[in-house]
């Protein structure tokens, strides 16, 4: 699961580093074909890159702990084996991975049927109509008031809505969509959407890709259509038609400003290619951050006969969910006859399957504290036992909880250090994690569809000289089309009435979201309490300076570093998606 989860960072991550590049850098260039593929690597190297992992093996000495042979460790067979239990209390803990699994399975579920719904009307339209064929393209003239659109080798148009010369335009344009397959572009962009739904990112990446055919096909259009002004008339018309088939590449999509203004831009010098090149030092920096796996190898260790001369000898008593009540009474005599040490078995209690849930152990030695653990639960107890160390004719008893009496193990011909804790120092089981609270969502309901707007007074652009080598006439179209360019950014319809339901709608939203992020950050305060409260109950159950406790907490340390991290990134997200989200929202609905 977390493996999954890592996943999609790093994919939406790259989604991002590659929309920022094409936004800051590319999105104002004609490199219009360039655009596409680079766009479409994106996609695909957010895809693959996440799982190309390189290793990197590092030689380390061997830890300077005293090694314990395994001649030097008496492990007793069951009739000889003893058992501590720890009392564990069965809690109902939340598991947020499933949580989190099940909310993005609801949204990848949604997007898909929503896509077999598109399709589904995509086959309506086309069912039953005539098809014309010429060369390499099926004309379907239909009867629906929808916009023009092409899918693969498919141009589909209602010639009823246009005059001839406006129809030869569309034509014209849809025919480089199809013959440059920009529906695979459409249909890839699509399933990212349905795959990271849940990054905003992939929705604007999305828009780009769709925009940047739109020019792909304005410019090769343009070129073969004499009059380009009535060309990007006939764009400005489409705006009226509110109806359009989702998988499809539509004549008409939004941004029409946008597209006029880069239908009339002069083409971008070839030396700002290398805008291309600037996502390379950052995908090897992303390589070498996050993608190289690090493995320590200990070197074998060369005075191992040596340190086993002066090892301690341990003596291991342990006892599994299975042992028998007589095993325990042989456990009990073994350790006074061979340790002096009084061991009372107690409240014994056993499943259905005679597996031991509850048991109570009394441990007293002349020259220790006495000891008593109890354990009460409904499931099978964890392997666990009793630890007794000889050093230089003393003996020192350690007890071994939830499974820890296993982690000794074998490692090229030596055993690992057990760790070593006083008698009064019980290992109960760890104290239960607070649970994070969850972050918020800001509210994605769509915005109300903006009134036609009025074209009429549109200005009109300059028309390029025939002979691009004339310096003076070209001098001259380039202030002109400043010039254009400057009323293109006054003309303004009058939108100031939607303008303002769209900003009452989007502040009613911020207020609500930062309703529920006070909330949440109250939340939040109890949970930092709370895990101030597990650190100093962790520190009296373990002991500050024990392994157990010092590993404990740096991992709930490293949680919560990132758990602070993802929230103030998750906050400055929201912001700058709610914030774009509004001027990209003014901006599409101003036609």
């Amino acid at each position: 699961m977390e493996a999954l989860f890592i996943f999609i960072i790093k994919s939406s991550a790259l989604l991002v580093l590659f929309y920022c590049a094409y936004y800051f850098l590319l999105d104002k260039e004609t490199f219009f074909n360039s655009n596409r593929w680079f766009l479409l690597a994106g996609l695909f190297t957010s895809l693959i890159l996440p799982f190309v992992v390189f290793t990197k093996i590092v030689w380390i000495d061997p830890a300077p702990v005293s090694i314990l042979n395994t001649n030097a460790i008496s492990v007793l067979n069951k009739s000889q084996i003893s058992f501590y239990r720890s009392a564990q209390i069965e809690s109902f803990d939340i598991n947020w991975s499933y949580i989190l699994l099940a909310i993005y399975s609801i949204g990848f579920l949604t997007l898909l049927v929503k896509f077999a719904i598109d399709f589904y009307s995509l086959n309506s339209v086309l069912k039953d109509k005539k098809v014309q064929q010429q060369a390499d393209f099926k004309f379907v003239d239909i009867k629906e008031n929808i916009a023009p659109f092409s899918y693969f080798d498919y141009i589909v148009y209602n010639s009823s809505m246009f005059t001839a010369s406006e129809l030869e335009n569309i034509i014209e344009h849809e025919k480089v969509h199809s013959d440059q397959n920009h529906t695979v572009d459409v249909l890839v962009s699509r399933i990212f959407c349905i795959l990271f739904w849940f990054n905003p990112i992939i929705w604007m990446y999305k828009k780009a890709i769709l925009q940047n055919l739109e020019f792909i096909a304005d410019n090769e259009a343009a070129k073969k259509i004499s009059d380009k002004k009535a060309y990007q008339y006939t764009l400005l018309k489409i705006t009226t038609h509110e109806s359009c088939v989702a998988i499809t590449n539509h004549f008409y999509q939004s941004l029409i400003k946008k597209r006029i203004v880069m239908l009339n831009k002069n083409q971008s010098k070839k030396r700002n290619c290398w805008k291309y090149y600037t996502i390379i030092p950052v995908l090897i920096a992303f390589v070498l951050l996050f993608q190289i796996r690090t493995i320590a190898q200990e070197k074998e260790r060369k005075d191992l006969k040596e340190n086993t001369q002066n090892e301690t000898p341990v003596y291991v008593l342990k006892i599994r969910k299975n042992t028998t009540d007589q095993e325990l009474k042989e456990m009990a005599e073994k350790l006074k006859k061979d340790h002096n040490i009084d061991m009372v078995v107690s409240n014994v209690k056993r499943n259905t399957q005679n597996e031991l849930t509850a048991i109570k152990v009394d441990i007293n030695k002349e020259t220790e504290n006495a000891q008593s653990i109890e354990v009460e639960g409904d499931e099978a107890i964890k392997n666990c036992g009793i630890i007794v160390t000889t050093k230089d004719g003393l003996k020192n008893i350690n007890l071994l909880t939830d499974g820890l009496i296993d982690e000794p193990a074998t490692i090229r011909k030596r055993i690992a250090e057990i760790s070593q804790t006083n008698g009064s120092n019980l290992l109960p089981a760890s104290p239960v994690s607070p649970t994070p609270p969850a972050l918020p969502a800001f509210p994605t309901e769509p915005i109300p569809q903006a009134p036609n707007a009025d074209i009429s007074k549109m200005p009109n652009p300059p028309i390029a000289p025939a002979d691009r080598k004339d310096k003076v006439a070209m001098a001259k179209f380039e202030i002109e089309m400043a010039e254009f360019e400057k009323k293109m950014e006054t003309f303004q319809p009058d939108m100031s009435a939607y303008e303002k339901q769209v900003e009452e709608i989007m502040s009613q939203r911020e207020a609500a979201y930062e309703k529920e992020m006070a909330k949440y950050n109250l939340a939040m305060d109890k949970f930092s309490s709370d895990m101030d409260k597990l650190n100093i109950e962790m520190e009296q159950k373990y002991g500050k300076d024990s392994k157990i406790y010092e590993t404990s907490m740096k991992q709930r340390n490293l949680e919560m570093r990132r758990l602070e991290i993802n929230k103030r990134q998750h906050e400055k997200d929201v912001l700058l998606y709610e914030r774009e989200l509004q001027k990209i929202e003014r901006q599409n609905n101003r036609f």
